[in-house]
């Protein structure tokens, strides 16, 4: 009997090793599968335990975190040498002496003991793993790494003010409805709220940031709060401070964000934060990001399938004005048989704008080689372009030395322009605070308060208004459009920044640019201004709209996130349902833009490409920004070898300048460069194209432009015209035409007719022998 007890004992022991050890053999038959990792929860059931088994407290920090509002210390990782913050030592006032470290000490040996007990014991710290002094990366609120369903919160006053958007420097539309508002906010105003993030894995928290709603027409934000943590979203942990609840300041206002770090970090898979007070006038409404870096889990699929390793070896890292010019010196020295630095001016605060040129031949145009530039930073606090076009620099460089054909006849055939930082000054100012705490704002304007992107002069106004009067060709161009002379005055309101571009894009024969902007996911083309007045949003074609709907589509489908129908938005609109491009106008209205100026003053088609939903990233997401951009940036370049190119010449095979280049069916010409060579952007398929030129005759041809990347060649010789070949002649030998006014030439015709008659009486006297002298009353002459 009693072996037959031992015996179901031993078997109702085994039946759950059994079953765990099958679980087990599944997840390693699993290792490696892509179709075989979509329960990630059941993984990381399996290998919490080891984590939960080793839990040794980091060393803590005796202070209350304060939020730094007025500090802005920005992160380690992100400041140059001397300007690395300690958020911890940025308080008010300490809270905790030895007493209290060596009482916390006493907790965490007790914690120790215990925790093989407890399975939902949060460690404060993890001493099997090397400490991290100083804080985490975010975990991609902002970036939408985290996605909507990781998002939880107690309540919801509604939909649009849900969880999934409580992310830090999320942004409401103008009208706020119940889809896109600018936060989370509670449904009740009471100490009970909280809002929640599922990091799906193990993480280690070492703070919080904190900002207010986004609105234009309510002031909400916390301005207290707890955060608690978990590994299974049921038993809590608060933080303490010795052995009260750590209560972290709030914001004071609900744009600029607060960072809070804690005293000393804490493992879980789950944390939450806790209002604790709020505006006196306002709701309980946050937008949010969690500082944290994932534990080591080589079991986590979910992780792994999901992230994004480059094998590009550059410096990915956010760059002072110093550590810029720094490394645009290093790919100079790198590559000086194909780069070549300069300035086209200086920003409001004294600051050198740095350019570089890629070419076979830097420093001097070749004929028949389209000029291509790239600018960026224009908006000082829009970071993610800057770097990118660094990166840029560095690639085209390394690439060009291993032997990369691609890049090598990009070089080759292509004189490239990149400019990093439109705006220094605004990016000192953004930079100095760092990536999390500079907001949605900080650093955007110059130093003189100007948005350099729309401070350009609006010639939109001036060509349609010529085309209402019918001016157009007849008195005006349709191209070419000049700048009034009231905004060339001293006195107009224009940055230097945006002079030293205006006579950069004068100078420069460019076919194609395109500008970096940061904080949507969208590529955006011409008119910028909507053409009926009091329109905030209007679709407002250009004549060159088939060919701008192209270059935008070649830049967003090789993108890695802009066209991805399954994206989550970034703020309020889904520019995935239209390929990941729109009508500048079509989105909002904005006079003066770049983009419009230099369609219509000069050759250049422009374009805008929002890089993505962060404007500032961490510089820990810089190497999968360089991922899903690279392609894109390396594409539209191409594009400037699509459509005609050619040169206009004289009989004596000389170019000609300012010859005009006309599209049938197209309201829009360019002009040839200096040389007399000219690049024409066009889609596939057959032109007819007119070259004229003052004091030439025109000449006509059909040009076919094919699918293939290399424009099609259409050269003209065009015939000086015999009124100009007069004028050259009479020129030459300092002969000018005689041009009379009206009335002293018919004055001179009526004297001769006068003349004639006298001499015709004369001549009848002589006949009869009169030898009386014949005097006129309009004559004393005698006969």
């Amino acid at each position: 009997m009693i072996p037959q007890v031992m015996t179901s004992h031993r078997l109702s022991l085994l039946t759950p090793l059994a079953l765990l050890g099958l679980l087990v053999g599944f997840a390693h038959l699993s290792y490696g599968s892509v179709a075989e990792d979509e329960d990630y929860y059941m993984q990381e059931l399996l290998t919490r335990e080891q984590y939960n088994q080793v839990q040794f407290l980091e060393k803590p920090v005796a202070s209350i975190p304060d939020g730094h509002e007025h500090s802005r210390q920005n992160p380690a990782k992100k400041m140059p040498k001397g300007k690395a913050a300690d958020s911890s030592k940025q308080t008010d006032k300490p809270t905790a002496d030895a007493k209290s470290v060596k009482t916390a000490n006493k907790k965490a040996e007790k914690n120790k003991k215990s925790s093989l007990k407890n399975p939902n014991s949060i460690s404060e710290g993890d001493g099997h793993y090397n400490s991290i002094t100083d804080e985490c990366p975010p975990m991609g609120l902002e970036t939408l790494k985290i996605d909507d369903f990781q998002l939880h919160a107690s309540s919801t006053k509604r939909y649009g003010l849900g969880a999934h958007r409580g992310r830090l420097n999320i942004q409401a539309g103008i009208y706020e409805d119940d889809l896109y508002d600018g936060a989370w906010c509670a449904g009740r105003d009471d100490p009970l709220q909280w809002f929640e993030v599922d990091a799906r894995r193990l993480t280690k928290f070492t703070g919080v940031i904190t900002q207010g709603r986004s609105s234009l027409w309510s002031s909400d934000w916390v301005t207290s709060y707890k955060v608690m943590v978990s590994n299974d979203s049921h038993t809590w942990i608060t933080l303490k401070n010795g052995s009260e609840d750590l209560i972290f300041s709030g914001n004071r206002e609900k744009e600029i964000p607060v960072r809070n770090i804690f005293p000393a970090p804490v493992i879980g898979r789950y944390i939450r934060v806790n209002p604790r007070s709020w505006f006196n006038s306002g709701s309980i409404c946050m937008r949010v990001e969690i500082l944290g870096c994932p534990m080591p889990d080589p079991n986590n699929y979910y992780h792994r399938r999901n992230e994004v390793i480059t094998t590009d070896d550059l410096d990915f890292k956010h760059h002072s004005y110093k550590e810029m010019r720094q490394l645009m010196k290093v790919v100079n020295e790198m590559c000086p048989n194909i780069t070549r630095i300069y300035n086209i001016g200086k920003s409001h605060s004294g600051l050198k704008l740095y350019a570089i040129e890629i070419s076979d031949n830097p420093g001097d145009h070749e004929v028949g080689e389209p000029e291509f530039r790239y600018t960026a930073g224009s908006h000082g606090n829009e970071v993610l372009g800057r770097e990118l076009l660094l990166l840029l620099m560095q690639f085209m460089c390394l690439e060009y030395l291993a032997g990369n054909q691609r890049i090598r006849h990009l070089v080759e055939e292509t004189r490239i322009h990149l400019l990093p930082s439109v705006n220094p000054d605004g990016y000192e100012k953004a930079f100095e605070v760092g990536s999390e705490l500079s907001g949605w704002s900080l650093g955007r304007w110059s130093n003189d308060g100007i948005d350099i992107h729309h401070n350009f002069p609006d010639l939109n106004s001036i060509l349609w208004e010529a085309e209402a009067k019918k001016w157009v060709p007849r008195k005006m161009f349709n191209h070419h459009v000049p700048i009034p002379a009231w905004y060339l005055s001293k006195n107009a309101s224009v940055a230097l920044e945006t002079r030293a571009l205006i006579a950069w894009m004068e100078k420069m024969p460019f076919v194609l640019g395109g500008n970096l902007q940061g904080g949507e996911l969208v590529v955006t083309f011409p008119y910028d201004r909507t053409r009926s007045q009091g329109m905030t949003r209007e679709h407002t074609p250009t004549p060159d709209d088939h060919v701008f709907r192209w270059l935008a589509f070649s830049y967003a489908s090789t993108h890695r996130l802009m066209t991805d129908a399954n994206r989550r938005v970034c703020h309020t609109e889904d520019f995935a349902k239209e390929d990941g491009t729109i009508n500048g106008a079509s989105w909002h209205t904005a006079a003066g833009s770049m983009n419009d100026f230099s369609y219509v003053h000069t050759n250049c088609f422009e374009l805008s490409m929002y890089v993505g939903c962060d404007k500032f990233p961490h510089e820990s997401e810089l190497p999968e920004e360089w991922e899903n951009n690279r392609e894109s940036l390396l594409v539209f370049m191409e594009q400037v070898h699509r459509g005609i190119k050619g040169v206009v010449r004289d009989l004596q095979g000389r170019g000609i300048a300012n010859a005009i280049i006309s599209v049938e069916g197209i309201g829009h010409d360019i002009r040839t460069a200096a040389d007399g060579d000219y690049w024409r952007l066009l889609n596939p398929g057959e032109y007819r194209v007119t070259a004229r030129a003052e004091g030439y005759s025109l000449a006509s041809k059909k040009c076919e432009v094919g699918y293939e990347i290399g424009a099609t060649r259409c050269d003209f010789t065009i015939g000086r015209t015999n009124l100009s070949r007069i004028k050259e002649i009479m020129e030459k030998f300092n002969k000018q035409p005689i041009r009379l006014p009206v009335r002293q030439l018919q004055a001179r015709r009526s004297r001769e007719r006068l003349l004639h008659s006298v001499k015709g009486q004369v001549c009848f006297c002589q006949l009869q022998n009169i030898k009386t002298p014949i005097t006129t009353p309009h004559s004393n002459y005698k006969y």
